[in-house]
């Protein structure tokens, strides 16, 4: 097959995926060069190297999840594959204190701290009370006359659990629904200090919040994470703050991602829709997560000289990712550009594929998949589309920041 990719085509280009997912350039090198060199002005994406690697099939981007921490590293560059021009790289090395970016022992140590706030009981726990804030999330939304349904519907249930979670004051949860918006949209122009400004003012807010619990415990995740256990560990006041940030992006942005761009598939494949409403089948949810794909690709680096899929990559190289590649993947995923919601099984790398990286909150997530469908079909069975959703301007998240409905009758009662 012919390579019809454009010399100087950069994958990690926030004007690209501010119109559209580069599927067809993807599938052009899972066939033909599934591990690719691209060439890069120096600093145009915040890295002074003049090169990356785009890694598009599954099959590599499983093995190097699988090698986090030993041959490739999360922290020597972050995960994050794209900065603003011009950035410092100070800004950088301070997000190496988020878990996402951590490697080796710190990395287990903190993931083993934070895990006690995500076992299964613990997450099965919040159903209850998930359910019935989704339910009041879509009669909120047809008392207002809603018409976004990102901002009425999507971003609500993420935001509402993580503050549940955390003991947030409900009333501060648009804080951080505003602090993480600003963080993950320094590509979409406006002042370029504001995302660092929002990340400090989100680590100070996770700062007090550590404080206070830590001087009057209580029976919630804050109290667990920051008081010592029997072992002695425990996160220390800015250590709870920079995972506050990741809980904001990854488990406020990434699930409200994921639950529009369903929502929208449904939308466009009404017999998908008409076959969720009448059987609510417990696949859907992994194929929302597949096609979605909220996280486009995060980075690796490498920590020697290594050969992946026959290519050698010298050590310092930075390592793109591609989830948004990954899950369609013609080898793994029969027919992947139809969206079919009894796809089983679905082996999508949207939770980071496999290794010491893999999501811990990934059951919390298709719990809220599951309870926020359910109540839009419940209330909203003819909810319609009003036009194309707008994309976010970023080179890593798929994500979508507005998008017009016409929300229908609403057949059960208030």
């Amino acid at each position: 097959m012919n390579v019809t990719i454009p010399a100087g085509f950069d994958f990690t280009n926030p004007d690209l995926f501010e119109k559209r997912l580069p599927h067809e350039e993807w599938r052009q090198l899972r066939q033909s060069e599934p591990i690719r060199r691209v060439d890069k002005r120096p600093g145009s994406d915040g890295f002074d190297d003049d090169h990356y690697w785009l890694v598009t099939r599954h099959a590599d981007v499983k093995e190097i999840s699988r090698l986090t921490g030993e041959l490739f590293s999360a922290g020597e560059n972050t995960m994050i594959p794209r900065f603003s021009e011009g950035t410092d790289r100070s800004i950088i090395e301070a997000q190496r204190e988020m878990l996402v970016n951590e490697d080796g022992e710190i990395h287990k140590k903190h993931r083993r701290i934070i895990s006690r706030g995500f076992t299964p009981r613990g997450v099965a726990g919040m159903r209850d009370e998930l359910a019935d804030r989704a339910r009041q999330i879509v009669t909120a939304a047809a008392e207002s006359n809603a018409d976004d349904f990102v901002t009425a519907i999507a971003s609500e249930l993420p935001l509402q659990a993580i503050a549940d979670l955390l003991g947030v004051p409900q009333e501060d949860r648009h804080k951080i629904f505003e602090w993480s918006n600003i963080m993950t949209s320094y590509d979409a122009g406006g002042d370029p200090d504001a995302p660092a400004i929002a990340s400090m003012e989100l680590i100070g807010y996770a700062n007090a919040m550590a404080e206070d619990r830590a001087a009057n415990p209580r029976d919630d995740i804050v109290t667990k994470l920051v008081q010592a256990d029997v072992d002695g560990e425990h996160l220390s006041a800015d250590e709870f703050g920079w995972f506050v940030t990741l809980l904001a992006v990854a488990g406020n942005e990434t699930t409200r991602n994921a639950t529009t761009h369903g929502m929208v598939a449904m939308l466009e494949n009404p017999d998908q829709w008409e076959l969720f409403k009448r059987d609510r089948p417990e696949t859907a949810y992994d194929e929302i997560l597949r096609w979605a794909s909220p996280i486009t690709q995060f980075q690796r680096t490498a920590m020697e000289d290594v050969e992946i899929g026959g290519v050698s990559i010298a050590k310092g190289d930075r390592v793109l990712i591609c989830y948004g590649s990954a899950n369609f993947d013609e080898d793994v995923f029969e027919d992947p550009f139809t969206f079919d919601i009894l796809r089983d099984p679905n082996p999508h790398v949207t939770f980071g594929g496999q290794g010491p990286h893999y999501c811990l909150g990934a059951n919390l997530a298709r719990m809220q998949l599951e309870l926020i469908f359910n109540a839009v079909a419940d209330f909203f069975p003819d909810l319609t589309s009003l036009g194309e959703p707008t994309r976010l301007r970023s080179g890593w998240l798929n994500g979508l920041t507005e998008w017009k409905v016409e929300l229908g009758a609403c057949p059960v009662a208030h």
